[in-house]
């Protein structure tokens, strides 16, 4: 079957289509026949170097939305049954970018029903990383939230789901995003700084590190969206950084509240597998609203 993987590290045309073995799904696995799957920033990131895996095939992509095409020993789940999962790891030798891939029976979820597949391929490591950011910062109905990004994947779902649950959102984003912003659920929108120390917390999409810090009021919170590149706690104001994960469970969620219409899913174009480098350029060319997918 073909792959996107890198060999070497560097810009867009270090992305080969390479002839790998199909893989096969050991004990509480599933094997997916991918439909679709995103490309993120981190895939570019694995692509520089910038999570190791120096001399090694790497494979790319972490988004998957297909159909369960066999399953391993205690899986529950049935050949034919479209699907959507997120394929964590950034130096595996396959990716989500490929006609097939094996995944945790539990990291997988039943795809949205309002949906195609190119556009429920962009929902799993985008909605997972804004719902697992929201849990870290805990916030109560009421709440005043600012999310950095406001008009970019994680962003955009942060807005969403923030807003589904009573939190009071403004949206930082670009001037002409504020229409967009403000579609998404956002009460208030800003393009510059912020008053300093006027929100309960930040959600750090964009990873403005210590500028957001400062607009939130002391004993508040913020979380980002980068591990390790959080800024340090000042002023009592809890500080950290969503490490996501895959989580089934989380994802159906996720699933449901796209097909009760709270959450959008965003397409900028769609990409076959055999162009994967030409979207990788795309991707590094920057000013994308909505994802890029990859279509074996």
């Amino acid at each position: 079957m073909r792959a996107a993987v890198v060999r070497t590290f560097g810009g867009p045309d270090a992305v080969e289509i390479a002839e790998v073995p199909v893989p096969e799904p050991g004990a509480r696995q599933v094997r997916i026949k991918v439909a679709a799957g995103a490309l993120n920033p981190v895939d570019a990131g694995v692509r520089a170097g910038f999570f190791g895996g120096a001399g090694k095939t790497i494979g790319l992509g972490w988004d998957v939305a297909g159909t369960v095409d066999e399953v391993g020993v205690a899986a529950a789940w049935r050949v034919g049954d479209p699907v959507v999962a997120l394929v964590g790891g950034v130096a595996d030798p396959l990716g989500a970018h490929a006609e097939y891939v094996v995944v945790d029976a539990d990291a997988v979820a039943a795809a949205p029903a309002a949906v195609d597949a190119v556009h429920a391929g962009t929902l799993p490591l985008n909605g997972l990383t804004a719902v697992q950011a929201l849990e870290l910062l805990d916030l109560a109905p009421g709440a005043s939230l600012l999310v950095t990004g406001a008009a970019g994947a994680v962003g955009g779902f942060a807005v969403e789901l923030a807003a589904h649950r009573g939190i009071e959102v403004t949206g930082h984003a670009r001037p002409g995003d504020e229409e967009l912003v403000q579609s998404l659920g956002a009460a208030r929108f800003t393009a510059g700084p912020a008053e300093p120390r006027s929100v309960d917390a930040v959600l750090d999409a964009a990873v403005l590190g210590a500028a957001a810090l400062e607009w939130v009021r002391d004993g508040g919170a913020y979380v980002g969206v980068r591990p390790g590149a959080h800024p340090e706690p000042v002023r009592g104001v809890r500080t950290g950084a969503v490490a996501v994960t895959a989580d089934g469970a989380q994802l159906a969620e996720l699933v449901r509240l796209v097909d009760a219409g709270v959450l959008t899913l965003r397409v900028a174009e769609t990409y076959p597998l055999e162009k994967a480098a030409e979207a990788h350029a795309r991707l590094d060319g920057g000013g994308v609203r909505g994802r890029l997918v990859i279509v074996p």
